[in-house]
Formats: C-alpha cells, sequence, structure tokens
C-alpha cells in the first residue's frame, strides 16, 4: 500500500508575523492534525492566519512516549505538521527527536526552511566572523560554563548561546572572566517590537546587564554571540603558555634525571607551545 502520509516541520515566525513563511502557510492548510510544542502558542498562530485545525501538545516529555504513535500515524497515511513555540523545529527543541523516530521508521519527512534565531543574531550583531559555532543553550552550573568556556577557547568562530534573561547577566559574568580580551554582543527580542542589539567588550556587556538585571529590567528571548579570539588574546594567550612552559621546565631540571629532549618533548605537550619554542626552552 503506497505511503500518503508524510511529517511535516514548520517553521513560524520569531515574534513577526510578516515573517510567515508561505509554504509553511500552505502545510498548516493541509495538514490533517497540527502537533505543537504548545498548543496555546500555536493556537495563536493559526488563529491570525484563520486556519482551523486539530491541534495536539506535543512537547518535550510528550514526544518521549509518543513519538512512536505520531510516526504510526503518518505510516498510516496522517498529515501531520509540527511546530515548535517560535522558529526553527528541531533547533533546542524537541523536534528534532520527532525527525530521527520518522527518519528510523522510513516515513516521508518534509522540512520546510524559515526564520531562525540563530542565523539572525549571528548577523544582527555585527561582529564579524567567517564561521560561528553553536552551542544551545549556555549551561547553568558554574563548573559546566567554565569547562565549555574553556574548551570553546580556540576556536576561530563566533560563539552563539540561547539564554534566558533570569540567567543573561551571571551568564555574561563568566564569558568576561573566560575573554575578557573579546566583543560580545546580546540579541534580545529580535524580529519584535523591542528588539535591541547591544554589543561592547564582554566586561562592559556583563556590568550593563547586571545593572540592568538588579533594576528588573530584562525580559524577552535572547541569543549571546561572542566574538572569536582576537589577535591580543591570541598573543597573551601564546605568552602566558611560554612562561608557564619556561617554570615547568625549570622544575623538570630542577628534578633532575630528565634530559632536553625529555623536557622539551614534556613541555610542547603539556603547554601546546611549537617544537622550536620547547627546544629552545629546554636548551636555555
Amino acid at each position: 500500500m503506497p505511503q500518503t502520509g508524510k511529517l511535516v516541520i514548520c517553521p513560524t515566525p520569531l515574534g513577526n508575523l510578516g515573517d510567515m513563511p508561505a509554504r509553511a502557510l500552505d502545510a498548516l492548510r493541509e495538514a490533517d492534525t497540527v502537533c505543537a510544542e504548545d498548543t496555546r502558542v500555536t493556537g495563536r498562530l493559526l488563529a491570525a492566519f484563520e486556519i482551523s485545525k486539530r491541534l495536539e501538545r506535543l512537547d518535550e516529555q510528550a514526544l518521549s512516549s509518543q513519538a512512536e504513535r505520531i510516526v504510526d500515524r503518518v505510516a498510516c497515511g496522517e498529515v501531520i505538521a509540527y511546530c515548535s513555540d517560535a522558529g526553527m523545529p528541531g533547533v533546542s527543541d524537541p523536534g528534532l527527536r520527532l525527525v530521527r523516530a520518522a527518519q528510523e521508521a522510513g516515513v516521508p519527512v518534509e522540512v520546510l526552511p524559515g526564520p531562525t534565531a540563530v542565523a539572525t543574531a549571528y548577523v544582527a550583531s555585527g561582529i564579524e566572523s567567517a564561521r560561528f559555532y553553536f552551542g544551545g543553550f549556555f549551561p547553568r552550573r558554574e563548573a559546566e560554563r567554565t569547562e565549555l568556556l574553556e574548551q570553546l577557547k580556540p576556536l576561530d568562530a563566533a560563539l552563539l548561546f540561547y539564554e534566558s534573561p533570569k540567567r543573561l547577566a551571571s551568564a555574561l559574568a563568566a564569558i568576561a572572566q573566560a575573554y575578557p580580551e573579546r566583543e560580545a554582543a546580546v540579541c534580545r527580542e529580535l524580529t519584535k517590537l523591542h528588539e535591541e542589539v547591544v554589543r561592547d567588550r564582554t566586561g562592559e556587556l556583563a556590568a550593563r546587564f547586571a545593572e540592568r538585571e538588579r533594576a528588573g529590567a530584562l525580559k524577552g528571548e535572547i541569543v549571546i554571540v561572542v566574538g572569536g579570539p582576537s589577535k591580543r588574546e591570541s598573543a597573551l594567550d601564546a605568552k602566558r603558555a611560554l612562561d608557564a612552559a619556561r617554570l615547568r621546565a625549570s622544575e623538570l631540571k630542577a628534578e633532575g634525571g630528565h634530559t632536553k629532549k625529555d623536557i622539551a618533548a614534556a613541555i610542547q605537550a603539556e603547554f601546546g607551545i611549537t617544537r622550536n619554542d620547547a627546544y629552545a626552552i629546554a636548551i636555555g
């Protein structure tokens, strides 16, 4: 029996209804059922475009138990459209789990292109970088933040994260501590009436939004954009690595029993300095 059903992933506006893709509107009108991360949000969207459809809630919790059932319905011929609260389903929301379940079951999946806060913020930030890394939601725990920022430090790319207004000030403080020489931007309420893009050095940005948090003036959806390593930061990091390598080389020499070749190899591996620098320090 030929399959006539399909799962359609429908992007929706970040905030401005004028950004609703025409193909997504057609898909919602033609669908048998619309599944939504939040039926209240998607219900208002459908009402705005005078679309009357059966709505089913399919948030992260529901997907854990209902993804297989949804896929079975598609396999039986039902056309199901899926919407997240805003933007592209599957980007830091449970929609990706539904796509994977459908693909693994071999049922048709159509993903429509449309608005996404990641690309919009990347461009709106004005931070010049030939590439970017999207890290999803910024970690909540201090230790996880520190570890992640340390891992990403050498990456020659802009870093993008989603963040809640309740945690923005602390997130910016962590970024400023890890990357004091960098530029960053806070992109808030993109495409909406109160859209705001604020760009500054990380320390100044952290201080500004800490004050706004104390005043209770932070609301809305937020994307943090952090610039890649600057020449000054790279130079300072290289100097710190050489200074640490020299100190470690002195310790190894004081211990005795290590050849210059062994010391050079050890400090090169530990501090990531060049082979020539390592040998120069070892014989110095």
